[in-house]
């Protein structure tokens, strides 16, 4: 039951829908709050396979609320987040979208701007309208990018790219995004959120959820590995210690008798 994000699970899939139309889905206090907890718990629901995020009406989402001006970027905005206990420590927890078990499709489904586009940048896969509008003009209102977007952009498309993208604040199409790197794929608008929920539904029924849970964090983990070697030592043990779970067995079963699996185990299971 939330005021500002819609929430719909339907067969292992949830979409979780950015619900302020009328301010093109830009963050609030409240909207900010509601998408955050959705996310973790849906998270932690076993029935939920994937999240898929898209955003009511023409936009997905347009960034930072700033009808008050620069009130939002002022000292009082951040007292009032540090009441709520939002600090530049728990910000970063709370938005660690990769920590997540469950995997996470964001489908832009129009304008991205400033922070509504670097949230969608902490998701796992991103589906894009070809005609979106998509900036990141953070350097234009006297701050530096948000949501781990420093660190992140320049491994998906280059530090080049990620720094010209940055240094203008300049807007560029969906289809542009998918060119270099930073979305999946770029479709007609009205094809973004079947897409993504097409893509979301072969996961939830096809991959077993521990498989799917620990092949994302192994992923993710070894962004920040330089050992290969080490690397390869525990993917290896993590598959061994899945081959003796009752889902191999399931999906190797499915697989020869060309039929849906049945899985068991959790998306949260805890490795030896």
């Amino acid at each position: 039951m939330y005021e500002s994000v819609l929430v719909d699970v339907d067969n292992g899939v949830a979409t979780i829908t950015l619900n302020r139309p009328d301010a093109l889905n830009a963050f609030d206090t409240t909207l900010d709050r509601e998408f955050h907890e959705a996310m973790w718990e849906l998270d932690a629901r076993e029935d939920v396979r994937v999240i898929v995020v898209t955003g009511a009406g023409r936009a997905f989402c347009s960034g930072l609320d700033l009808a008050s001006g620069g009130a939002a970027l002022s000292g009082a905005e951040a007292q009032h987040e540090s009441e709520l206990g939002l600090t530049a420590d728990t910000i970063p927890e709370r938005s660690a979208f990769w920590k997540m078990r469950t995997p996470v499709i964001a489908a832009i489904n129009g304008a991205a701007i400033g922070a509504g586009l670097t949230i969608a940048l902490l998701m796992d896969i991103v589906i894009v309208a070809d005609d979106a509008k998509l900036r990141l003009p953070f350097t234009r209102i006297g701050v530096v990018p948000d949501a781990n977007a420093t660190w992140l952009l320049p491994r998906l498309i280059g530090t080049q790219r990620a720094l010209e993208l940055f240094l203008t604040g300049r807007f560029f199409s969906g289809a542009e995004a998918a060119d270099i790197g930073l979305a999946l794929r770029a479709v007609p608008r009205d094809e973004v959120l079947p897409a993504a929920l097409e893509l979301a539904r072969e996961i939830a029924t096809y991959s077993a959820p521990a498989a799917t849970g620990l092949t994302k964090e192994l992923v993710y983990k070894f962004l920040l590995e330089n050992d290969r070697q080490a690397a390869f030592a525990l993917e290896t043990k993590v598959i061994f210690w899945l081959g003796q779970q009752p889902d191999a067995m399931a999906g190797v079963m499915a697989l020869l008798q060309k039929s849906e699996p049945t899985f068991s185990g959790s998306k949260n299971v805890e490795v030896p």
